[in-house]
Parts: C-alpha cells; structure tokens; sequence
C-alpha cells in the first residue's frame, strides 16, 4: 500500500512544542506535538531549546531535530488523522516507562 509523497516546505514556530508546519500541496497543519513527546527518541524534545533546534532535511524534505528524531512527511501532513493514535501510544510508553 503507498501513499502520497509530501514535501515540508517550510514551518514556523507558533508557540512552545506548536509548529506550523506547510507542505509542497499548498496545505499547512498546526502540531502541537507536546502530547507525544515520550520514549527515548523524542522525550529529548521536551526541552525546549532542543526543540526549538527543528528543521528541514534537504533530503527527505520533512522536519528533523539533531538527536535524530523525524517524522514521516504524510504523518505530518495527515496529522489530524493520527494524533489520537500517536497519543495513546505515547501514554502507553510513559506507563511502561514509570
């Protein structure tokens, strides 16, 4: 099964962990993506400075961060869709982890 492939254009910082975020459609989403910083890979992220140290792999065209955490351009496209998914699975890996 494919799906389309998506460009991050460009984002902007709106707020603590909120980035808008514009794609190669001429679409944009708003993340606030506080709700799924947990586990090894982004609960770096909560510190803010590391956060804020977001940007764009000229490669691959979606945000990155220089611990090494990503996202796939179309879970940051579709992110409406997969926020409730991506929560729960956060909360779940805190639970483990506590």
């Amino acid at each position: 099964m494919s799906h389309p492939i998506y460009r991050v254009l460009s984002f902007e910082v709106l707020a603590p962990y909120t980035l808008r975020v514009q794609f190669d459609d001429h679409t944009e989403q708003i993340i606030n993506f506080r709700p799924i910083l947990t586990g090894e890979l982004y609960k770096p992220l909560r510190d803010l400075a590391l956060f804020n140290q977001v940007r764009i792999d000229p490669e691959v065209h979606t945000l990155v961060w220089p611990n090494g955490a990503d996202f796939d351009p179309a879970t940051l496209h579709d992110w409406p869709k997969h926020i409730d998914a991506l929560t729960d699975r956060a909360q779940r890996w805190e639970r483990a982890l506590a």
